[in-house]
Order: C-alpha cells, then sequence, then structure tokens
C-alpha cells in the first residue's frame, strides 16, 4: 500500500504533465536504522518520481556517503534535496507529509521550471544580496500556515544563488526545536541571527533577510 492516497495520484499526474519543464533529480540521504521516517520518506519520494518520467530519485546512504552530504549542506537525516538544471538550495529534512506534502509539489514545479511567480518587486530585492543566506522553516505536519512559510523559504532560494530554504520537521529534530525555542510553528530562523514566527508575506521574510544580513 502507498502513502500518497489512491485519490490523488491521477490528479498530480495530471499536475506534473501539464507544468513540468526540465527534469527535476530528487536525492534521498537516509539510514536503515536509528532514523525514524527515513524508510517512509524513501517510499514517498520513489511514489512521487513514479508520477512523471521527468522526475528521477537516487538514494543514498548517509553513513557511507558523508562527502556527498556534505557537499549538499546535509547534517541530518532524513533529508531531501531538489534539483533541476542546477541546486537551487530546496531542502527538507524530515517527511513532507501532511500539509507539507502540497508544498513539495508545488517545489518541485517551481525547481522544474527553475523560476517562480515571485513579483518582480521580490525579485529585484533579491538581486541585492551579495552573502550566504540559510533560512530553516520549522514546522509541524498538522499546521495549516506552515507551508506558506516553507513556499516563501525555497521561492526565495530558487530566485537566489546566495540562499537556502531548509523546511525542518519539528517532531523529528526535538533538539534542534529545542535549540531554537521553538514554542510554535512554523518558525523562521534566519542566519541564526534573526527570527520571528508565522507564515509572514514575502516582503517581511525579504527585510528580516536583509536585517539578518547588514545590521550591526
Amino acid at each position: 500500500m502507498g502513502i500518497i492516497p489512491e485519490e490523488h495520484i491521477a490528479e498530480i499526474r495530471e499536475i506534473f504533465d501539464a507544468k513540468l519543464k526540465d527534469e527535476v533529480k530528487i536525492i534521498v540521504f537516509s539510514q536503515e536504522f536509528e532514523c525514524e521516517y527515513c524508510k517512509e520518506t524513501r517510499q514517498l519520494m520513489k511514489e512521487v518520481a513514479d508520477l512523471s518520467d521527468k522526475i528521477s530519485v537516487e538514494i543514498y546512504d548517509f553513513g557511507k556517503e558523508r562527502d556527498l552530504a556534505e557537499k549538499y549542506g546535509v547534517d541530518k537525516i532524513p533529508a531531501i534535496v531538489l534539483l533541476g538544471k542546477k541546486d537551487y538550495g530546496v531542502r527538507y529534512f524530515g517527511l513532507p507529509s501532511g500539509y507539507e506534502f502540497t508544498t513539495l509539489i508545488q517545489d518541485i514545479i517551481d525547481v522544474s521550471e527553475g523560476a517562480t511567480d515571485l513579483s518582480s518587486e521580490i525579485k529585484e530585492k533579491l538581486m541585492k544580496i551579495n552573502k550566504p543566506v540559510h533560512i530553516q522553516v520549522f514546522v509541524t505536519p498538522t499546521c495549516p500556515y506552515c507551508p506558506r512559510a516553507v513556499r516563501t523559504a525555497h521561492q526565495l532560494a530558487v530566485e537566489s544563488e546566495w540562499i537556502r530554504g531548509d523546511m525542518i520537521e519539528s517532531i523529528e529534530f526535538p533538539h534542534l526545536a529545542q535549540k531554537y525555542a521553538v514554542m510554535a510553528v512554523p518558525k523562521v530562523v534566519i542566519n541564526e541571527k534573526t527570527s520571528f514566527e508565522g507564515a509572514m508575506p514575502e516582503e517581511y521574510f525579504v527585510e528580516r533577510i536583509f536585517h539578518a544580513l547588514y545590521s550591526d
């Protein structure tokens, strides 16, 4: 029995057929032991890849492929890296289930197109960034507001070579939730310097990025 509900398979396949432009490679880092949800993450990504000829999946053992994991900035598992014509900095740490599954589908489309529907004003502001930006978005599967925050982080990453956006499933990584004092989700942490809660507009995201980069 698959993870993706049977009634959604045809719909997702139609969406991919209509919207996918270039090929997308899904890279999964997992391991057999001491990794909750690794098995489910592998299975889910295989099921997603089966829905389009333009999607492929590669699965690597985190313990045995440390160099490759380091190349993609993967330091915890399960981890998902979405690659299009290039690495756009879109990352998932934890199983993208619940509300976040829709986010995954939308991200695959963006990575395939190499572009997003962010406004021209936002894209223009992103062009001014010239330092690395690491956005971490802490979520839970049952949070209806979390997908918007994750989508924004990933869209910003697609549009800027300086930005990397991570979805982090709080329940699967409690030590990180504790480290960053995640009391409510979504919680966004930018470059370890600034943070906020809630699904804020894209303009606010960008404002906080510049605050993290250029304020003393």
